[in-house]
């Protein structure tokens, strides 16, 4: 009785309405410190068939089992910590959605980073190159010659030549 009141006062509630579709009355447990303690470690576990929804917003039948194994772990005396340790035990680390900061999986954090950095520093190299090979060589007397006398030329010149073309 207590239980479906639950569900219906938290149907009632806005922005409660999944959450109160996806745990079903019967897995409500009556110690209401308990039930507080295994919505937070349900809305913290991957629902392993939806992916992208916590066990406690999901429908599926796998993510009944796990509210209901998390809710055993509860009631026989686990922490919140021993539960969450437990639950990545037994299925992995892909089951937190919120994953932890480890070094198994420090490369998939520190990867974009260092994606960008090395792509940073081949641009820096490769303009520093292309400035050094362009600018390196200095110009030959001949060349110079012809410099000064294209400087030389009247300007009006080279538009008659342009409109001739």
């Amino acid at each position: 009785m207590a239980a479906s009141a639950l569900g219906l006062s938290l149907a009632g509630a806005p922005g409660a309405a999944s959450v109160a579709l996806a745990v079903q009355a019967d897995e409500v447990l009556k110690d209401p410190a308990l039930e507080k303690r295994a919505r937070e470690i349900s809305g913290e576990l991957r629902c392993l068939v939806c992916q992208n929804q916590s066990i406690d917003d999901s429908d599926a039948p796998l993510a009944r089992d796990l509210r209901l194994l998390v809710r055993e772990r509860l009631q026989a005396g686990d922490s919140n910590g021993q539960v969450m340790d437990y639950m990545v035990q037994r299925y992995g680390e892909f089951v937190l959605l919120r994953p932890r900061m480890s070094l198994q999986n420090a490369l998939l954090w520190v990867a974009p980073l260092l994606v960008l950095v090395l792509g940073a520093l081949s641009l820096l190299v490769f303009a520093r190159r292309r400035n050094e090979a362009a600018g390196a060589q200095p110009l030959s007397a001949e060349e110079e010659a012809q410099l000064k006398q294209l400087l030389k030329e009247e300007p009006g010149r080279h538009a008659s030549r342009r409109s001739a073309h």
